[in-house]
């Protein structure tokens, strides 16, 4: 059996907190032997990292792709293509599809054909509701025996308490674990921005940030209820992340992401309406924007996605209240988020673990760590390496990053999946 090592590397291990020397064994696409210092190694194949960082490759939870229903905008082929040349070993694509994936058939359709593509782990989140209406609920069992990772209505809110109460209860019998929006429909309808002096300055549609606590404060009476596992999914405001510290305080089995967009940008950003700046939830000031930085640094927060939300120039350049929301983000995930070790200060280590080792334990996956018996799902990096983002060359089908021009540091040397190497600079 054939043997591959990397030797001379320097380790970044979140699971382990090891951030140093070493080198790693692989063998039919599984680490079999992790050694740090300097301890020598022998395989078949020998690759020198020459002091490049290696860890675990990045989980981005919450990918939408085009497909199927809307090919244009993004195919599984061009995200897998974007997720390898980003570092990002596993996807997991979102159920706002046409037709949506509230189905096990679906599930299924989305898996083989990311297998059948060869190139980075695609897994699949079902839809809570059939057809994301908010009103019925999906075959959550059936969608779970046939690999769904978790289920989530998307951007769309269940508004009716009943029905989220009934997804909520019937989850736990499958140990599943549910996703929403903390966002409160009545009061985000139409909006566009976030409440306040900028908005009001810029003539755009406002919604108050209170909406996003409210909705939590209904979302999480119904897991205390219910007792079912929970992701807070996106969250961007202060105000929320008190309720999620204080959920955490009651036992509650609560877990929350953040999209790497409000981490690096805030409201500010929005400028004379870049389209490009238009999200969903809105950028939101400042305050906020410092509160997830700290909660990513303490660990209140356990994934950080790139929400990449691909849409054509057709639909970004248009007046800011109607062009659609959302960016891509799945090729400048690690460099955007090292932008908060090498400008905010947290240890590399904290940026990585919600890029791997937490999504990884939430989802329930064997990757995301530096160990013997965890799949060879790997990225080699050059943290300090400079990266002029490009959008134009972006692999994504759609270019609407709102990091087109910016400079940020860390390069994506070499991506590995299962042992097979679907990436090099």
């Amino acid at each position: 059996m054939s043997s591959q090592a990397i030797i001379n590397a320097r380790l970044l291990d979140p699971a382990s907190d090891y951030d140093g020397p070493g080198s790693v064994v692989i063998e039919d696409g599984v680490i079999t032997r992790v050694e740090r210092g300097s301890v020598a190694v022998s395989a078949t194949e020998i690759l020198d990292a020459s002091g490049l960082c290696l860890s675990p490759g990045l989980i981005d939870i919450r990918v939408r792709t085009g497909e199927p229903g809307a090919e244009p905008k993004e195919t599984l082929k061009s995200a897998s293509l974007s997720a390898a040349a980003g570092g990002v070993t596993t996807v997991v694509i979102q159920p706002d599809t046409d037709p949506a994936v509230d189905d096990p058939a679906m599930i299924d359709f989305i898996q083989r054909r990311g297998a059948a593509l060869d190139l980075v782990n695609v897994r699949a989140a079902g839809a809570a509701t059939k057809a994301r209406d908010g009103k019925r609920m999906a075959e959550i069992g059936l969608m779970h025996e046939a690999g769904a990772l978790y289920f989530t209505d998307g951007d769309h809110v269940i508004a009716d308490s009943r029905v989220l109460q009934r997804v909520m209860s019937y989850a736990t019998a499958f140990n599943a674990l549910i996703a929403c929006r903390p966002a409160d429909p009545w009061l985000t309808e139409g909006s566009v921005a976030t409440s306040g002096e900028l908005a009001t300055r810029l003539g755009l549609s406002g919604a108050p940030a209170i909406a996003e606590r409210i909705q939590l404060e209904r979302d999480l009476a119904l897991v205390e209820q219910t007792g079912v596992r929970f992701l807070v999914d996106q969250v961007s405001t202060e105000a929320a992340l008190e309720v999620l510290a204080r959920a955490r305080g009651r036992g509650l089995e609560v877990a929350a992401s953040v999209s790497i967009n409000h981490l690096c940008f805030n409201e500010i950003d929005i400028g004379d309406y870049r389209t490009f700046y238009r999200l969903n939830p809105p950028l939101r000031p400042e305050s906020d924007r410092r509160a997830l930085i700290e909660a990513v640094r303490d660990g209140l927060i356990e994934a950080i996605t790139s929400a990449h939300t691909p849409e054509p120039a057709e639909d970004k350049r248009r007046p800011f209240a109607e062009s659609a929301p959302g960016a891509v983000g799945l090729e400048t995930l690690l460099p955007a988020a090292l932008s908060l070790h090498h400008e905010e200060g947290l240890d590399i280590l904290d940026v990585l673990r919600p890029l791997t080792h937490g999504p990884a334990t939430l989802l329930g996956l064997e990757a995301g760590v530096l160990e013997a018996g965890a799949p060879a799902d790997l990225i080699l990096f050059d943290p300090g390496a400079p990266v002029i983002v490009d959008a134009a060359a972006l692999r994504s089908k759609s270019k609407n990053s709102p990091f087109d021009g910016r400079r940020l540091q860390g390069r994506v040397e070499m991506t590995i999946v299962g042992g097979r190497v679907v990436f090099r600079h």
